[in-house]
């Protein structure tokens, strides 16, 4: 006769933890705002290259900021909401617009 040991799957206990702590985190809105310097062609390509968004909903999102002068471009993590605006900070100026100097403005703010 063999005597069995069981060893604790530590690991998958360790990893759900990881998980639950994560969902606990409570989620960011990056909020991209309206300037009269940059264009549409601007927002939807800043979009497509920093999100991943298709030239559709770049457009949805350059018209909703358009017309309200506010968009809610992504809700995620503060450590990704932090990153994703320092990006949109950092994209430059649109070169189509000769006046623009620099990239639009974008904030994090607590998800509701």
């Amino acid at each position: 006769m063999t005597d069995t040991i069981t060893i604790p799957d530590t690991s998958r206990r360790l990893k759900e933890e990881r998980e639950e702590q994560t969902k606990r985190q409570p989620p960011y809105h990056v909020i991209l705002f309206n300037d009269d310097d940059h264009s549409f062609d601007y927002v939807i390509g800043m979009l497509r290259q920093l999100f991943g968004y298709p030239p559709e909903k770049g457009y949805q999102m350059a018209f909703t900021v358009h017309t309200q002068g506010r968009v809610v471009v992504v809700t995620t993590s503060k450590e990704r909401a932090e990153l994703k605006r320092d990006q949109i900070h950092a994209f430059g100026p649109d070169r189509d617009i000769p006046r623009c100097k620099g990239s639009m403005s974008a904030t994090i703010e607590p998800a509701e």
